[in-house]
């Protein structure tokens, strides 16, 4: 559970109540508080909680169903609170806006009518002034919904949603509470109505300009020196012999888009990525390709993630869509579970980029991580964009290191460097003990483990896995039988990993919630460990260790 992601979902939420999308629920709170028992504020409140969470929520499901781009959203939002702008700077349309929302309140109040403390009333005015709100939210709703996104389980996005409905929901009770008070101070409010809405409303404009508009803001008032650009005349690195771009074949399934075919987007830069999402290399390249997908897509890019499996469990396309979420891939991605486009490109590498020009030819190709500057001045260059690149992301590539642990899968079909008393035993179940002196870059195993050819699987609830790594960062692709959440505990060199724990590790223990991969390890510069994990539960899956940065 990522404490940091609930924490600010909750402030968040207490910030609402200073937004200028307050503003349409005020008087329903104010109104509806006064009548009726105590226990009405409090079910005003607890309504608007549930009926907002349930919202945001079945807005996830339905974002994750049809791959809509977070991005979306927020242009959406975007546009309602400009709306609402423009309907409260509007004589007539804010008094049909009211009248609205006050037929909402009454309908609560009828509903309710008959119960004396008032709660269950409460209940359903709040739900109503939930409902009633959450489309006025704009932006703020757009944060909390990408947020929930972005979340790897649902635990979690019901976590974050239901901190952020908090922390609006308190400032609300309070008023709730103090409604009678607040009420007999509105003399001066009421007699300077329409001027104070219409202040709210150019605020609330102002809001969405500089919202849409905020980052060219930046770009005009930078101090920074501009860029001097260079003229690109022809593709870095270029193909000496470009070749007809091979057809996706043999998809099992597309999301994010209709089926595409290459044939079909002649006239188009296309970006091919081979990649899959439990691999770290490939996981560091996409900030790079979905910011290009963004900066180029409406200038002729097209990119397609051909999704080519590495192991069984990443070929489920609910994994795949959930990464998808995870790292705001907006751009088609298509599966190839069965890897016949990668057997038609003749690609051996993840991650792989095959750039293709306005003819249908591949003229550039990459393998690996870097190089994105080259890269994306080809693209540039292919779109007619003749300058080069304005400004490049930082590299975050893995850094050269002397002697760093080399991949190592733990499955017998590609399994290397095991040290132990007894060889590894295929497909059945065996008892394995540690050696008393683990050479480098070598892995072992204690307790009892089933070897199957791509992954190795605990047998009872204190297995062991030892390695012995030179790295900065540990990375381990994990998952549990029969998807069941379940925790390992993890030290290094004997000692609770402390400062050097990686970004999944939380008390010296990772919470595996799904077949992906995970950072155990992450040190302030590469050192030689020796890591331990330990399991507390039959059924946890490791299939292979990466390492850098």
């Amino acid at each position: 559970m990522n404490g940091l992601d609930i924490g600010l979902a909750f402030i968040e939420g207490l910030a609402v109540v200073a937004s200028p999308c307050i503003l349409p629920v005020l008087p329903l709170v104010l109104s509806t508080s006064i009548n009726g028992g105590k226990a009405r504020p409090f079910g005003i409140i607890v309504g608007f909680i549930a009926a907002f969470s349930a919202f945001v929520l079945l807005s996830r499901q339905i974002v994750i169903a049809l791959h809509v781009d977070p991005d979306v959203i927020r242009y959406v939002s975007l546009i309602l609170l400009f709306i609402l702008g423009l309907v409260l700077l509007s004589e007539k349309l804010s008094d049909l806006f009211s009248r609205l929302t006050q037929r909402a309140a009454n309908l609560g109040s009828k509903v309710g009518a008959g119960n004396e403390g008032g709660f269950a009333s409460g209940l359903v005015i709040g739900a109503l002034i939930g409902l009633v709100w959450t489309p006025c939210a704009g932006p703020i709703l757009a944060a909390v919904l990408v947020q929930a996104i972005r979340q790897q389980t649902n635990l979690q996005s019901v976590s974050v949603t239901m901190a952020f409905a908090l922390g609006a929901g308190i400032p609300m009770l309070v008023i709730a509470l103090t409604g009678r008070k607040i009420m007999s101070h509105f003399g001066f409010i009421a007699q300077h109505t329409s001027a104070i809405r219409k202040l709210f409303a150019l605020l609330i404009l102002a809001s969405v300009a500089y919202l849409g508009f905020g980052s060219y803001a930046q770009f005009f008032f930078k101090t920074s020196e501009p860029v001097q650009l260079q003229n690109v005349s022809q593709l870095e690195n270029g193909l000496k012999d470009p070749y007809p771009a091979p057809e996706l074949i043999g998809i099992q399934d597309w999301l994010n888009s209709k089926p595409q075919t290459l044939s079909g987007l002649k006239g188009k830069v296309v970006l091919i990525d081979f990649w899959t999402y439990s691999c770290i290399n490939c996981v560091r390249t996409l900030p790079y390709i979905t910011g290009w997908d963004r900066q180029y897509r409406d200038k002729g890019l097209v990119i397609i993630g051909v999704h080519a499996p590495e192991f069984e469990f990443e070929k489920n396309v609910a994994n795949i869509k959930s990464a998808i979420a995870r790292y705001g891939i907006g751009y088609p991605v298509a599966v190839d579970n069965d890897l016949e486009t990668w057997l038609n490109y003749k690609n051996r590498y993840w991650p792989a980029h095959y750039l293709i020009d306005k003819n249908g030819q591949v003229v550039y190709t990459h393998f690996g991580e870097g190089d994105y500057d080259v890269t994306e001045n080809n693209i540039r260059y292919l779109l007619g964009l003749k300058s080069k690149a304005e400004v490049m992301p930082p590299t975050n590539e893995s850094p050269t290191v002397t002697d760093q642990t080399p991949e190592t899968y733990l499955g017998y079909k590609r399994a290397g460097n095991f040290a132990g008393a007894s060889p590894l035993k295929h497909d059945t179940i065996a008892s394995y003990q540690t050696t008393a002196s683990l050479p480098k870059h070598h892995w072992t195993l204690g307790g009892k483990w089933r070897v199957e050819g791509e992954r190795i699987t605990a047998q009872d609830s204190d297995a062991v896995l030892t390695l012995n790594f030179t790295s900065r960062k540990v990375f381990l692709v994990m998952g549990t039988s029969g998807g069941k959440q379940q925790e390992i505990r993890l030290s290094m060199n004997g000692q609770p990993l402390g400062e050097n724990a990686g970004k999944d590790v939380h008390e010296d223990a990772v919470l595996i919630n799904g077949h992906t991969l995970y950072e155990l390890v992450n040190q302030a510069s590469p050192k030689t460990g020796l890591l331990e994990i330990k399991t507390l539960a039959p059924g946890f899956e490791a299939y292979a260790f990466t390492f850098g940065d």
